[in-house]
């Protein structure tokens, strides 16, 4: 792997390994960007006694996100670096953790689902949603938690479309995926949650085994049902629900708030055309990169990396918010500009994991932005900045609740 050009001087003498979740109200904090400048592959140790790499400039987390023959997503991996404190048992399955053989051929029997082209059916019923939240949101008053009204039941409401949730159960359904990426909220607090998910996910394939219906299980039950086993089924379920849910109601809230901070680009959003939108929602993504690293890869064997030496094993973490504020995307990309082209950005991965679900968050967000904006021409945050709950330490960077009004 090729070494990119940056300041000769050393690095920070230590490192705090969770500094690619913290941030500095919507931006990464300082610290991330001297370790890219300096050291963007460092060594930091973990809890549980893991010895694991920082990976935080675009370069080299591009290379080991599209690596899959020198880096494993296996969970196997996980079970055995933190020594019993990760069980088998609670694997949440899907394609996230998973290697080829076993990802290539799920990946290939729910890769068609999530085309533009298949998903086209959906906005129409998106539009549907979004106007309900809104007229919902616009009768309770002025003020409101956006987050409650708006950008969690969002995409709660649109991945039960997807999958083929019964109606009176949507609302448990939403609750499922609350705590998963929750890092200090208790060493069991996040397992419980995928086990909990997991248990309510092979119900509801065993109901649609019984009687397959028009959403996405009931689909993939006609026809590959031979094919795909329940607890298959319902990991691709939970990692529907792990990579639509949280990250994309995160996205609605903390797009909100870039937003209104910047009444041009909201103006922009508003009143723009599709294409507008479309750049706008691309840049909102890099900007905010709410999902702040990728799920942990470890390396094969022995590898070399802008001149460190990783060892088989190891366990290595891209700082995708890292790499998405680095100057090789172009100029000033600290600093949000709706305006820009579209950058290759890693909002959602690279490589064969990259997230099989982003043109349905595309989609949403298009339709959801310019809705909320139009209904509420005057909408304005309800709290000072540094009032506002930030999500600390968490995989998935959001908001625990976003006053507006209006």
């Amino acid at each position: 792997m090729t070494s990119s050009s940056r300041p000769s001087s050393s690095g920070p003498a230590t490192v705090d390994p969770f500094v690619p979740l913290r941030r500095d109200g919507l931006s990464p904090v300082p610290d991330l960007a001297v370790l890219r400048a300096h050291e963007p592959v460092r060594k930091v140790e973990f809890p549980f006694g893991i010895g694991a790499w920082i990976v935080s400039d675009y370069e080299h987390a591009k290379a080991v996100l599209g690596d899959a023959a020198a880096f494993s997503n296996d969970f196997g991996n996980l079970t055995g670096a933190v020594h019993g404190a990760v069980s088998a048992e609670q694997n949440p399955g899907g394609l996230g953790m998973a290697d080829p053989p076993q990802h290539t051929r799920l990946r290939k029997l729910l890769t068609p689902e999530f085309t533009a082209r298949r998903l086209k059916r959906l906005a129409p019923h998106i539009g549907e949603i979004v106007d309900d939240l809104l007229g919902e949101m616009e009768s309770a008053g002025s003020p409101a938690d956006l987050v409650r009204h708006f950008a969690m039941p969002l995409p709660s409401l649109v991945i039960c479309e997807l999958l083929g949730v019964p109606y009176p159960e949507r609302e448990a359904f939403r609750k499922l995926s609350g705590a998963r990426f929750d890092i200090f909220g208790g060493a069991g607090t996040g397992l419980s949650a995928i086990g909990e998910s997991l248990q309510y996910m092979r119900g509801l394939v065993e109901a649609q085994r019984r009687d397959p219906g028009d959403g996405l299980l009931g689909r993939l039950i006609r026809t590959h049902g031979d094919e795909l086993d329940d607890d298959e089924l319902a990991g691709l379920a939970d990692g529907v629900l792990i990579g639509g849910h949280e990250t994309t109601a995160s996205m609605l809230a903390l797009g909100a708030v870039a937003l209104l901070e910047n009444p041009g680009a909201a103006t922009i959003v508003r009143d723009g055309d599709a294409a507008a939108v479309h750049d706008a929602v691309e840049e909102l993504l890099r900007y905010l990169s709410v999902v702040q690293v990728a799920f942990p890869r470890f390396a094969r064997s022995d590898v070399d990396i802008d001149g460190q030496h990783i060892e088989a094993g190891d366990l290595v973490l891209c700082s995708l918010s890292g790499a998405n504020h680095d100057a090789a995307l172009g100029d000033s990309v600290d600093g949000l500009n709706v305006t820009r082209a579209p950058t290759p950005h890693l909002a959602f991965g690279y490589g064969i994991h990259r997230c099989v679900g982003s043109e349905l968050a595309r989609m949403e967000l298009r339709i959801a932005f310019p809705a909320l904006l139009r209904r509420f021409p005057r909408l304005r945050l309800d709290a000072a900045p540094a009032d506002i709950s930030f999500h600390e330490y968490s995989v998935v960077f959001g908001v625990d609740d976003l006053p507006v009004a209006w």
